[in-house]
């Protein structure tokens, strides 16, 4: 068997084993990465830069005692610091490059990752699709047509092309969850707190944004979570301590669970049958697995909350480009994109009383959710309200594009106090992913289950969101689902190696 072909059918935990016997190196993992990315780079376009050399070099002196030894790893190309690595966060605005390595970066080499390259991001992680003015699209690998989401697009296309078997994620409304969901692949949001972003920052996104990884698996997913876990001298604040290790919670059986599920949309917008059809198998797997499975209502996440969200987030965008400008010494409006720019210039309208508002509305409700569902050990819900998206579906057409051209060249940004305007451009930001917020805003767990593959052969993942700082429920109830469904031995048909 080829090194390409072991590369493409194991996990990560699978080629560390390898590593540790002395049947593999880590050389022959890492140049079998390598040419896969170069072979697959014309299909997904999920590499934003190469890391080849430096790679090839850290494989010559892993420690092959490490947990992960030799693991080829991809590292997101937003949020980060790469000491010596440009970080372009998916934007034409000149690259960032550090002289430092995050403390997630520090973990990850600790572990004996090894990073070949920096994946594909929109432009600051804004749209759940993974397209931008600097990259361009970045496809899916089960279908090179439709997208790969976002906005870790990037990793989840590595990893379903099965360039690496994990790679690095961010999450600040949905972007491990949607791309997970899409691409077929096993994405946790961790709870707020678990893992830090320093020092690049202490929070983003009003501590929405959280980091972990996209994997072929749920063990994976829980041993990078055990190897980065922890705040740092640093943090501002930490999750819950788990009671052990999550690996050994990923490999025990979660015994007899109360779980939710929540069918409906937060903002009131059609639901496709597929997604509802993934739902009722994530229901079924749940049922055989022994759980009890009860309906309820969020009636208080509505229209109203999710516009908070969005009052948030464009706040951020109007700070980032601030601070851009501030780093590259002169104004950033004329470099990004449209929708970046109009975002921020939203944010720049609204007053620093309406946002601190705005987040404690979105606060209440989040500790309102938190003690109502708190007697269920999961709450299993959508995370995309349709399968994977065409290419370009996303981008504004007609009369949508008529609207974002006026809010953006004759400056009337101020049209969004309307209400019904600002509506209409929340939903069509969010018509594709209703659900993912829900869970930055309240700081939760939240696991991406790849239960569902469409008529038309995409993959249409779930979510079950557990209680804040209780990873180690989902992980269980998860690697208890990735059995009895057998999506473990899914894998995307692009380029199979021989």
């Amino acid at each position: 068997m080829s090194i390409e072909r072991v590369l493409w059918e194991q996990d990560a935990t699978g080629l560390a084993a390898l590593v540790h016997k002395g049947e593999i190196s880590p050389q022959e993992l890492v140049d079998a990465a390598i040419a896969r990315a170069e072979a697959t780079r014309p299909d997904i376009n999920a590499i934003a830069t190469p890391l080849y050399d430096d790679a090839r070099a850290r494989a010559k002196a892993v420690d092959r005692k490490l947990p992960l030894a030799g693991v080829p790893f991809a590292l997101k190309d937003l949020g980060l610091g790469i000491k010596g690595v440009p970080i372009h966060g998916g934007s034409r605005i000149p690259a960032f490059t550090a002289d430092f390595n995050s403390v997630m970066v520090e973990r990850y080499l600790a572990a004996g990752l090894i990073p070949i390259a920096t994946s594909t991001s929109p432009e600051h992680g804004l749209r759940l699709m993974t397209e931008s003015a600097r990259f361009g699209v970045t496809r899916n690998p089960w279908n090179t047509g439709h997208t790969t989401g976002g906005s870790s697009g990037g990793s989840a296309a590595l990893v379903a092309a099965g360039v690496v078997p994990a790679a690095h994620a961010s999450d600040g409304g949905g972007s491990i969850r949607v791309p997970s969901a899409c691409s077929g692949l096993v994405g946790l949001k961790t709870s707020r707190g678990r893992v830090p972003l320093t020092p690049l920052v202490s929070e983003s996104w009003y501590g929405m944004v959280v980091d972990h990884a996209v994997s072929r698996s749920v063990r994976d997913t829980a041993l990078l979570l055990d190897l980065t876990h922890g705040a740092d001298p640093l943090s501002p604040y930490a999750a819950r301590a788990p009671k052990g290790s999550f690996a050994v919670a990923a490999a025990r059986d979660p015994g007899k669970l109360s779980l939710a599920v929540y069918r409906k949309s937060p903002l009131g917008l059609p639901i496709s049958a597929e997604t509802l059809a993934a739902l009722d198998t994530a229901v079924a797997l749940a049922r055989e697995g022994g759980h009890t499975v009860e309906e309820i209502d969020l009636p208080y996440i509505g229209r109203d909350f999710m516009a908070d969200f969005c009052k948030s987030v464009a706040s951020a965008v109007a700070g980032m480009m601030r601070a851009e400008a501030l780093r590259v010494g002169r104004p950033v409006t004329g470099e990004v994109e449209r929708a970046t720019r109009v975002l921020g210039r939203l944010g720049e309208m609204l007053s620093a009383g309406e946002v601190y508002d705005a987040v404690q509305r979105l606060n209440a409700t989040a500790r309102r959710m938190i003690e109502e569902t708190a007697r269920f050990d999961a709450v299993l819900m959508p995370i995309i309200a349709h399968p994977p998206l065409a290419c370009g579906a996303m981008d504004p057409k007609g009369g949508d594009e008529l609207i974002e051209n006026m809010l953006d060249k004759l400056r009337l940004t101020g049209l969004l106090r309307i209400k019904p305007l600002f509506g209409q451009l929340m939903d069509k930001s969010l018509w594709f992913t209703h659900w993912p917020a829900i869970h930055n805003v309240s700081g939760q767990p939240s696991i991406a289950l790849p239960v569902h593959v469409t008529a038309g052969g995409l993959p249409l993942g779930i979510q079950a969101a557990g209680r804040p700082g209780d990873e180690e429920t989902l992980l269980s109830l998860a690697a208890q689902m990735e059995k009895l469904s057998g999506w473990l031995k899914r894998r995307a048909p692009l380029k199979v190696p021989a």
